[in-house]
């Protein structure tokens, strides 16, 4: 049965078009009830609303935290029209039906994202009285409506004109689901902040794995097919998503993304976040196929090209600098996929948007709120972790042979292990002090690995450093480092045979660096 509108209560955070939504409501002759700011700009609009204390007799107490919590509210909300004690009890206690409530939540995801808001700041941002209000009027969908969304606003107002002031069945209904769909998301927001508000570094086992696991994530775009034609894809975006990512990117220019580009997109902005000098990206199929830094970004371009020029060809280029205009016509000199970069200048975006299929994404400062998981779905259930943010400093090196690195060679050495995290296991890279000279990638064996990396380097590989991802099986791939030139290693050590493959090293003169972390990428 269509329930006719006499009194609403209208309290928004959101306040896009509720003054027009009002003065509609105020044409069918329906009280409006409102509080604090919501009736500011209803009052200022013009439009006649009241202070909510008229029904509760009650005013808003700390300041606002308790405004709408009253029994003079949820009464009104809940009580059954059909229900004779409902309505007897509403009679002796002198209290207002409440026929349509118009209230959306504080932006508890929007202050998550934004890097300088503190945690005391968030927390004031968890709306109490709106999710219960909400929830309240959906409960009672059968008498009451209920709209959090201002894109139903003309939805209800069409309604209203065309049934002379009332709100069909279907309409409650299907508002009401929403409120249980929109409350869902908020709580586990707030859920997954708590999880992740403590002092240390990273939460404990304990509390980073519930013993249930609830995801809300929201569609952000949809693609025009996943890996490969025959399949359908579609990005979805966290709910609250506190740090920057490809998600979180606005793409300035070129074609719409694919799955495969927003994959490699993911590893090559993470790969660039890992260095505070300008350093340049350059990503295909997943790994990286040329990386370095330099004192300007430029040079650190035109050395990560060098190191595989073919594989760059289509590639993805990551860069954490704003691109200038002379690194964007470098850029420019041939094909690429994407570039994601916190910005652009003005002349730089003038040349690359010259190229149409181009995608640019602008990804701005970047920024990291807190330790986050990682997952990967696969048939029949999900694998979670904590994501890799393991760091390795000079500090943490424990020199395992008799000859001794220099600065230089510590510095050289740290550069590999950077640049070995983001590669496909087994993973062996060999660079300069500030750029990738050879990448092995994904092979079964870590001497295939080895041999791999060697061969694709274009240039001598002595004087340079070798980093594995994970410790060194046998002493076949140190045999070959020293034949090749290398000067010294960084792997994580851990190995039955590390002593083996350390007497490797020092029998051909080489320099090796245990770093006690391994980084498996699968």
């Amino acid at each position: 049965m269509a329930c006719p509108i006499q009194t609403a209560l209208i309290s928004v955070s959101d306040k896009t078009g509720i003054a027009d939504f009002a003065r509609e409501l105020t044409t069918h002759n329906i009280t409006i009830f409102s509080t604090g700011g919501t009736l500011k700009t209803l009052q200022d609009a013009g439009i006649s609303a009241q202070p909510l204390s008229e029904l509760t007799h009650f005013p808003e107490l700390l300041g606002g935290r308790v405004k709408t919590l009253h029994p003079g509210v949820f009464a009104g909300i809940l009580a059954r029209r059909s229900n004779a004690s409902d309505m007897e009890a509403l009679t002796q206690h002198d209290l207002r039906l409440i026929d349509l409530v118009v209230v959306n939540l504080y932006p508890f995801e929007e202050i998550t994202r934004q890097a300088e808001a503190t945690p005391e700041q968030i927390i004031e941002q968890i709306d109490i009285g709106g999710p219960s209000l909400i929830r309240a009027a959906a409960k009672n969908f059968s008498d009451v409506t209920v709209v959090i969304d201002p894109a139903d606003y003309d939805r209800v107002t069409q309604e209203l004109r065309a049934t002379g002031g009332s709100i069909s069945p279907d309409t409650r209904r299907s508002l009401a689901a929403k409120v249980f769909h929109r409350t869902s998301q908020y709580d586990q927001c707030i859920a997954d902040f708590f999880q992740h508000l403590t002092g240390e570094a990273q939460p404990p086992p304990t509390e980073m794995f519930a013993p249930q696991l609830t995801l809300q994530y929201q569609k952000a775009l949809d693609l025009r097919y996943g890996e490969n034609p025959h399949q359908q894809a579609a990005l979805y975006r966290e709910q609250a998503v506190g740090e920057t990512s490809v998600v979180t990117a606005k793409q300035l220019h070129g074609k719409a993304l694919s799955y495969n580009n927003i994959a490699d997109l993911d590893t090559a902005l993470e790969m660039a976040r890992e260095f505070d000098e300008p350093t340049a990206v350059i990503l295909k199929h997943a790994n990286p196929c040329g990386v370095a830094s330099a004192e300007i970004l430029l040079d650190a371009y035109q050395l990560a090209r060098e190191c595989d020029p073919v594989s760059a060809f289509g590639g993805i280029i990551s860069l954490n600098q704003t691109v200038n205009e002379a690194t964007a016509a470098e850029i420019a000199s041939t094909f690429i996929e994407a570039v994601i970069a916190p910005g652009y200048e003005e002349g730089a975006l003038a040349l690359l948007t010259k190229k149409k299929n181009i995608r640019l994404l602008a990804t701005g400062q970047f920024s990291q709120r807190y330790p986050a998981m990682t997952a990967r779905s696969i048939v029949g259930g999900m694998l979670m972790q904590a994501r890799d943010l393991a760091t390795v400093t000079p500090d943490d090196l424990k020199i395992m042979t008799d000859a001794q690195p220099t600065p230089d060679d510590i510095q050289g050495m740290l550069f590999a292990w950077k640049v070995a995290k983001w590669v496909k296991s087994n993973a062996i890279v060999y660079t300069t002090k500030n750029c990738t000279v050879g990448i092995g990638a994904g092979q079964m064996s870590r001497i295939d690995s080895a041999n791999l990396g060697m061969k694709k380097a274009l240039k001598s590989l002595q004087g340079t450093y070798m980093a594995s991802d994970a410790f060194f099986p046998f002493s076949d791939s140190i045999d070959a480092a020293a034949l090749a030139g290398i000067r010294a290693i960084i792997q994580p050590g851990g190995s039955i045979r590390d002593q083996e493959v350390i007497d490797a090293a020092n029998q051909h003169g080489l320099i090796m660096a245990f770093t006690n972390v391994r980084h498996f990428r699968h």
